[in-house]
């Protein structure tokens, strides 16, 4: 029997997301991020389909390099940067921009001649404490890049929020911090991610780099990608492959778990976490059948799941189950999980079949 786990993927809906954050906010510059494989939507697919973006966002070389042997001629920002000079051969080579976060890469710059100039983005740390450059060295990393005839003068200066979708507090203080220390500079600045976006207009400035929101999720725990007027990019979708019916008190799935209340109707669903869905799931996640909600029961196992099928007896195999997606959508299964929507899209397995949707 063919398990048959589709992740549909809905290329009109990515740039009606994407024509929509533009339309919104129009003053910006967009660096689309499309790291992790486009946040697990496809990472070639994505890139051609946000042709109109102003540049890409992925986060490391072979990314970006995977993106230029296939033709993308988009400008590509690499977040992490190069870590040796063969690396930054590559970015000049391929012309590709990297953003310069820690003193070593300075150095390489100033002590290697690169066949062709570069643009760059200028990292500083106002919170985050992963990558960048402390704000009190800014004054220094600046004078220094400006010295460096690789660049021509030609970089921006980025921070990235810490808590934007949690903390405005916390957010503020950043947002305050950066734009108080480059407001003498005209260089092209660059704050707001995702939950930036939608909450701090103040943290638009010449760029922002959405990444969830273009497909079609939000940032925040409370709230859905519908509610902020997006539409989801990818369904996931399997097959009914069993009906059954379990007794009163008969118990489902490993561990023994979950116990029927009555006697009634079960669905064994064909996917598990070996295709992404998470493990974490609890019984009561919503899975969805025939435009019906039929709550997950029992534990997810590697291959299968089972469904409650009371709302839905005239279920039959071979009926398609929608595990998020179209009517149902990643925040809810997330929720229920324990996770966050990011980590769903992006662990979908390689043994899904992605198609674009139709």
């Amino acid at each position: 029997m063919s398990r048959d786990v589709i992740a549909y993927i809905d290329k009109a809906a990515l740039l009606y997301n994407f024509h929509f954050l533009r339309q919104r906010f129009p003053r910006s510059s967009i660096l689309a991020m499309i790291k992790s494989n486009g946040y697990g939507h496809g990472l070639l697919s994505v890139a051609e389909t946000l042709s109109e973006a102003n540049a890409l966002g992925v986060a490391c070389l072979e990314e970006a390099l995977a993106l230029r042997e296939h033709g993308i001629q988009a400008p590509i920002v690499v977040m992490s940067g190069f870590i040796d000079k063969q690396e930054l051969q590559f970015f000049s080579q391929y012309n590709m921009t990297p953003v310069i976060h820690q003193l070593s890469q300075i150095e390489l710059l100033e002590k290697t001649t690169l066949p062709k100039s570069l643009s760059a983005w200028l990292k500083i740390d106002t919170g985050m404490h992963r990558l960048g450059f402390p704000k009190e060295r800014f004054q220094e990393v600046y004078q220094r890049l400006l010295k460096l005839a690789s660049l021509q003068n030609s970089f921006g200066i980025m921070t990235h929020l810490a808590s934007a979708d949690q903390s405005p507090a916390f957010t503020e203080r950043q947002i305050h911090e950066f734009l108080q220390l480059t407001q003498s500079f005209t260089n092209p600045k660059s704050i707001a991610n995702s939950a930036g976006i939608l909450r701090y207009p103040e943290a638009h400035c010449d760029w922002i780099r959405p990444g969830i929101l273009l497909y079609g999720v939000s940032p925040f725990a409370d709230r859905t990608g519908q509610d902020e007027g997006l539409k989801p990019v990818m369904t996931l979708q399997a097959k009914l492959i069993v009906c059954k019916t379990v007794k009163k008190h008969g118990t489902v799935g490993y561990g023994c778990t979950w116990q029927a209340p009555e006697d009634m109707p079960v669905g064994v669903v064909a996917i598990g976490y070996g295709d992404g869905y998470p493990r974490s799931a609890v019984s009561g996640t919503p899975v969805l059948l025939h435009d019906t909600i039929c709550p997950l029961i029992g534990t997810v196992s590697m291959d299968m799941i089972t469904i409650d099928l009371r709302l839905c007896p005239y279920a039959k195999p071979g009926d398609r189950v929608t595990l998020w997606g179209g009517g149902l959508p990643v925040e809810h299964i997330a929720k229920s999980a324990g996770t966050i929507a990011y980590e769903l899209l992006c662990h979908v397995t390689q043994r899904v079949k992605f198609t674009e949707y139709h």
